[in-house]
């Protein structure tokens, strides 16, 4: 990757940037070049573009002579040249900006960094590079505020001359809190030891002046700490020990404790074995020594056969290599070998270090070959120390605040070292030099970024191959790290890389940078609504920070771009507007009492009017995003969305930061914006029912399945010939619509307008007088008389009628005008209909059974409870008028059930006149279903004709006792019809009475006919007839009629009325003796009824009445009488009545 801050030191992916080399067109006075670049037509930045057609040698060749006019080819020509100028530009700004923003990347010290940004960070090469790059950038900031604080520099125009002294002091304090955060920060990640607070000397004429004492480094403020591997591998040449004798090797570094292996055969000294030490010497000692195992009975030591003193360096190599040892006296094997490897690890405050040739004014006095360390003690303090072997404090140390290195020639009379450098400052000057130019150039960078000079130094290989012009001629002592600034040259970023940021326009810069951040993140596959990501926010923080972007222009250009695309329909969060406005309003109208939030007190005219031009702007689109609020936030989301708005809207038309606006201007704007939201919404609303309503007819229409041209036309055809039922489905589905919108605002937006809920009931009758209009003139072609649009009226009334706020509203009471008269017409037609099918009902009533009761009643009752059921659905919502509808519908079940049961009543009597008299009367299926219509006609007027008076419901007297009396009058007819039947019976038995001459003669027939055939028993098929016909009327009366309660009646006073006449025949006939005959037709008729209605369930009080004693005493008594006679009573008898089932 391309390191942006240094030309010398770059990795392996470098930008590839395809440079528009042409050449520049001719002029008087020869090629032109562009600003700035040098004449030897190898500086960076390229040739100015050369209009198309222009010669590059003399201008003659043939070419016919140019007009004094301007012609068309000239203006084409300028217009291509000055396209191709501003692509040039427009390349070299970008180049520029990504080697600004990859400095804040590679190296930030503003923030805290994302944990992502973070692990790409140390990927990225050279950090020590670009500490010393920003170290450069703060300096020269701080020049420049001195310069323009000393010499009168230019000015921003700010709102008062007052600012311009706090200007310098915001600029000062700027640049000291980063070098404050520069300075507290580690090199590098994991480093172990803490830097010092130390402050910089450098350009103490700005900063720190006099207190260069406190600034001096002490020797025990350089002191490091190194980590040492020992790792023992194998020992060669030892060939004077037998196979089997133990050998081991000992470690230790001077001053530290010792180490052992383990033991060894002679045969095979392999051991691998790895010791670790500390040590703060930076040129430490390191021993190993070879020892054998003593095998004399006296020895107390064992015998050393070697040693081997080594002096690594973090420079030293890594790799196991074999190292001659000093052998001991009396060991024959000289030539023992011991191979091993000693890694010593670089601490992170060591920059680099190596021996060196130095002299110099005030140390290193003689010219004499050292070791040199660079540390770093803080982020501004390095210091060049010189240390001995086995020492940990350096003996001499150069504090390099102020200084200046740079390469230079070699210095007569200097013996030793090969390439020179040196470090020069006000009074001093050291002379460096190293054994080979790689080195040097590695002692150069690193004292460069420890010095933080402006000028950078550039090795004499390359100057001189710059210098040769297009020589390829190689260079062989040329070190690798000018290949890499030769790639760097090679694209074109040199540069950029080497420019003064300081002299760059960083507000139009971050601007640009920020705009394509902005562009780049609305792209994302997901929706960020506006807001950077926490990577994007870093770099953008450190940009502003490092290059002193003011926060106040930052801001004022994140809004503008963010309502651009605001305004272009994207989404963008209101809560980053309010907080970047926010910000803008408290920098640009506060005063030099108010803290701003970024701590800055100066505002410039500049920043007011741009903030100004915003602030106008955001009006606009609040404006616009309230009067569309559905379609800006749908369903109310981004969840907040809406509320965050109004909340930023009366922020903006706020005048300053402390007074809040009048509440009541607030309100006016908005209802100003939901007015022509309520036209906006209805609009389109009305615009997507009319495209609905075309697809619909569409694949409606019978030729749809025709040619495009002839279903167009077919559609235009039934579009001007719309009918009256075609507008009212249209309209319906309109009034659908507009409840869904009024329901949608009430559930997502109402909550945003809590403040202003008046507000929204007036948006809402707004957007229902809108509707109105086309509701009205819908109304109005349709036919008189017509109840088809009373689903519009039920539709908008229940919606309405269950909102608090549009209930009884102004849309409501005009709905009510318009439907109250329709409602009382369509209640009179109905109240005529209906008794016209009454009369017409009864005239045609066949009486069959049909559900409760007859087809007539049924019809009857079904068209009230209709008309009820559609006017309580109506759900009226004046009082007044909806209980008037309901008393008048009660008042008119009334009547009509009134009429239902008189004609039931006629129609009663009526069939009962017209059937028979004699046992053969079977109770027709029509009697029944005329008490099942009373029946049903008592259980409607319940429903039908109740009417509620406070807690009580009282009913409609007058019917309720119209169908009791009926039904009274009803049972009474049918017990006098049973009456006349058992009537009938007993005058065929007042034949057999006693001293009539008919039943002699039947008594003598019937003996004198018994001697010689059977003769069936006289009389009996009377009882039988009467016994079925009771039990027929019984099973049919239970079967067919409804009502339990009726029955029971009815058969309490039949069973009585028949007991009742036979006790009262029987009376008559005290002084007779009953016929025979009459006797066993009497017990039969008088067991079965008793029987009969018992199964039936009259109650035992009724059946064993006084009469029913009477009647059985009398039966008892002729039955004996009756048993002494010849003949008997034939096993007939009114013992065990109740047991009996034949007789």
């Amino acid at each position: 990757m391309l390191d942006p801050s240094s030309s010398e030191e770059e990795g392996d992916e470098i930008l590839e940037v395809k440079r528009k080399e042409v050449a520049a067109p001719k002029s008087v006075g020869g090629a032109r070049l562009s600003p700035g670049r040098p004449s030897d037509g190898h500086a960076v930045g390229g040739l100015q573009p050369r209009a198309r057609g222009s010669a590059s040698g003399s201008s003659g060749g043939g070419g016919r002579p140019s007009s004094p006019s301007p012609s068309e080819g000239s203006d084409k020509e300028k217009e291509d040249l000055g396209k191709m100028q501003r692509e040039e530009a427009e390349r070299k700004k970008r180049l520029q900006l990504y080697v600004f923003v990859m400095r804040c990347i590679a190296y930030p010290f503003n923030a805290k960094q994302p944990t992502d940004m973070a692990r790409r960070q140390q990927k990225l090469d050279n950090p020590d590079e670009q500490a010393a790059q920003i170290r450069r950038e703060l300096d020269g900031r701080l020049q420049m505020a001195d310069q323009i604080a000393r010499h009168g520099g230019r000015f921003p125009r700010f709102a008062s001359r007052e600012m311009e002294p706090m200007f310098i002091e915001e600029l000062r304090s700027s640049v000291n809190l980063l070098m404050a955060n520069l300075e507290s920060m580690p090199v590098s990640k994991g480093g172990e030891f803490k830097l010092q607070k130390l402050k910089r000397g450098h350009n103490a004429s700005i900063m720190d002046m006099g207190q260069e004492d406190e600034n001096t480094l002490s020797k025990s403020d350089v002191v490091l700490s190194f980590t040492l591997e020992v790792v023992i591998v194998e020992v060669q040449g030892l060939r004077s020990l037998t196979p089997n004798r133990i050998v081991y090797c000992t470690m230790e570094v001077e001053g530290g404790h010792k180490l052992q292996t383990d033991q060894a055969e002679a045969s095979k000294p392999i051991w691998g074995t790895q010791g670790d030490f500390t040590t703060t010497q930076p040129l430490p000692a390191v021993k190993v020594k070879l020892f054998t195992e003593s095998t004399g009975v006296l020895a107390l030591e064992d015998k050393e056969l070697g040693k081997v003193v080594l002096h690594p360096t973090p420079n030293s190599p890594k790799q196991s290599e074999l190292h001659k040892m000093t052998v001991s006296k009396g060991c024959p094997d000289n030539d023992l070998r011991i191979k091993l490897a000693i890694r010593m690890d670089k601490p992170q405050n060591m920059k680099h270090c190596g021996y060196l040739w130095a002299i110099g004014k005030i140390l290193w006095k003689r010219w004499k070959k050292r070791y040199f360390v660079l540390v770093q003690v803080s982020q501004y303090t390095f210091a060049m120390c010189s240390y001995r072997e086995k020492k940990a404090e350096p003996v001499e140390l150069l504090q390099l605040d102020g200084y200046t290195v740079d390469y230079t020639d070699p210095q007569p009379g200097l013996d030793g070292g090969r390439t020179f450098f040196n470090a020069v400052k006000e009074g001093d000057t050291v002379i460096f030099a190293s054994d080979d130019e790689q080195d040097r150039i590695l002692w150069v960078q690193a004292m460069y970024r420890a010095t933080g000079q402006s000028h950078k130094p550039v090795p004499p290989t390359q100057v001189q191959k710059l210098n040769s012009k297009g020589s390829t001629a190689p260079q062989l002592d040329a070190p690798i790290s000018q290949f890499y600034a030769d790639r760097a040259q090679k694209h074109g970023m040199d540069e950029f890389i080497s420019a003064n940021p300081c002299n760059f326009d960083h507000g139009l810069l971050f601007e640009l940078v920020q705009r394509l951040t902005l562009d780049h993140r609305l792209n994302d596959s997901y929706s960020c609504l506006g807001w950077f990501s926490p990577g994007q926010v870093f770099v953008l923080d450190e940009y502003c920070a490092r290059y002193g972007v003011r926060g106040c222009h930052r801001h004022l250009c994140y809004l503008s771009d963010l309502l651009e695309r605001a305004e272009n329909g994207a989404m963008i969060d209101p809560t980053l507007l309010h907080y970047s406005f926010a910000f803008c309003a408290s920098h640009a109208h506060g005063n030099r009492y108010t803290s701003r939030p970024d701590g800055i007190g100066t505002v410039t005219e500049e920043e007011k009017e741009h903030f100004e031009e915003i602030k106008q702007r955001l009006r606009g689109l609040l404006e616009n995003q309230i009067t569309h609020f559905r379609y800006c936030f749908p369903f109310g989301r981004p969840e907040g969305a809406l509320k965050a708005t109004l909340s930023l809207f009366e922020r903006v038309l706020m005048k300053d930061i402390v007074t809040p606006v009048p509440q009541e201007e607030v309100k006016a704007v908005i209802h100003e914006c939901l007015e022509q939201a309520a036209l906006v919404n209805y609009q389109r609303l009305s615009e997507y029912a009319k495209l609905e309503g075309k697809k619909r007819e569409m694949y409606e229409h019978p030729v749809f399945c025709l040619a495009s041209q002839v279903m167009d036309l077919t559609i235009q055809n039934v579009g001007r010939l719309v009918t009256p039922a075609k507008k009212l489905e249209d309209n319906i589905r309109l009034a659908e619509l507009v409840i869904e919108v009024l329901q949608q605002n009430e559930e997502h937006h109402a909550e945003a307008f809590a403040w202003w809920s008046d507000l929204m009931v007036e948006h809402a009758e707004t957007f229902l007088c809108l509707y109105s209009a086309d509701m009205d003139a819908t109304l109005e072609v349709q036919p008189p008389d017509s109840w088809d649009s009373f689903p519009v009226f039920q539709l908008l009334n229940d919606f309405m009628r269950m909102d608090y706020n549009l209930c009884n509203g102004k849309f409501h009471r005009h709905l009510q005008d318009l439907y109250a008269p329709l409602v009382v017409r369509y209640v009179d037609l109905m109240e005529s209909s209906i008794a016209q099918s009454i009369h017409r009902g009864f005239q045609r009533e066949s009486w069959e059974p049909f559900n409760n009761g007859s087809g007539t009643s049924e019809d009857l009752f079904w068209k009230l409870d209709a008309l009820q059921t559609f006017i309580r659905d109506l759900h009226w919502p004046e009082e007044e008028f909806s209980k008037h509808l309901e008393t008048r519908l009660k008042l008119m079940s009334s009547d009509m059930i009134e009429s239902c049961v008189k004609r039931t009543r006629v129609a009663f009597e009526a069939k009962l006149q017209k059937s028979s008299r004699a046992t053969d009367f079977r109770v027709p299926q029509s009697i029944c279903t005329m008490f099942n219509v009373m029946v049903d006609a008592r259980a409607q007027t319940a429903k039908l004709c109740a009417v509620d008076l406070g807690q009580e419901r009282q009913y409609h007297s007058q019917i309720d006792d119209l169908i009791e009396e009926t039904v009274k009058e009803m049972i009474t007819l049918l017990v006098a019809k049973f009456v006349v039947i058992l009537e009938s019976v007993l005058a065929k038995l007042s034949r057999y009475d006693e001293g009539t001459l008919f039943s002699s003669f039947l008594s003598f027939t019937v003996k004198a006919a018994s001697k010689y055939v059977d003769v069936p028993k006289p009389g009996m098929d009377v009882a039988d007839g009467y016994v079925t016909f009771v039990r027929h009327s019984q099973d049919m009366l239970r079967e067919k009629v409804n009502e339990e309660v009726y029955i029971e009646r009815l058969f309490d006073q039949w069973y009585t009325s028949t007991m009742n006449l036979l006790g009262t025949w029987l009376t008559d006939r005290m002084d007779l003796q009953l016929h025979l005959h009459q006797l066993k037709i009497l017990i039969r008729v008088v067991k079965k009824k008793y029987r009969d209605f018992r199964l039936q369930g009259v109650l035992d009080s009724t059946l064993n009445s006084k009469m029913y004693e009477t009647v059985r005493n009398r039966l008892t008594l002729e039955e004996a009488t009756a048993s002494v006679r010849e003949g008997g009573m034939q096993g007939i008898t009114m013992r065990d009545s109740d047991e009996d089932g034949d007789n």
